[in-house]
């Protein structure tokens, strides 16, 4: 199974944590499946952009940008060349390093 390395976020994952997922899942399906509550206020059907995340390494093992989430990246805030919609970036069998940026374009925020 391949290994996500989050590094450190002040809200999310104020430490950094390495999770495992298997091939196949989703990143933010795997943040979320062990308690790491990435924001994906579209419910991860890509229709929005609160789940990016910038991958440090690994971001070639990910499966191909499709144009629908290329489209919403250009509105994503810290947009970087490795940015990804996280519940649209598949894992493959390669360890992944993820950043999730200290912003989003989310103006209404749910509390959990």
């Amino acid at each position: 199974m391949p290994i996500i390395k989050i590094l450190p976020h002040p809200e999310y994952c104020p430490h950094g944590k390495e999770v495992s997922a298997p091939a196949g899942t989703s990143i933010c399906e795997a943040l979320l499946d062990n308690d790491i509550a990435i924001e994906h206020a579209c419910d991860m059907v890509c229709a929005c952009t609160t789940c990016h995340v910038v991958v440090r390494e690994g971001f070639n093992s990910l499966n191909e940008l499709d144009e629908n989430e290329e489209d919403l990246l250009d509105r994503a805030w810290g947009l970087e060349p490795n940015s990804r919609l996280s519940c649209q970036a598949i894992l493959a069998q390669d360890n992944v390093t993820i950043e999730i940026p200290k912003y989003s374009i989310n103006h209404a925020k749910e509390v959990h």
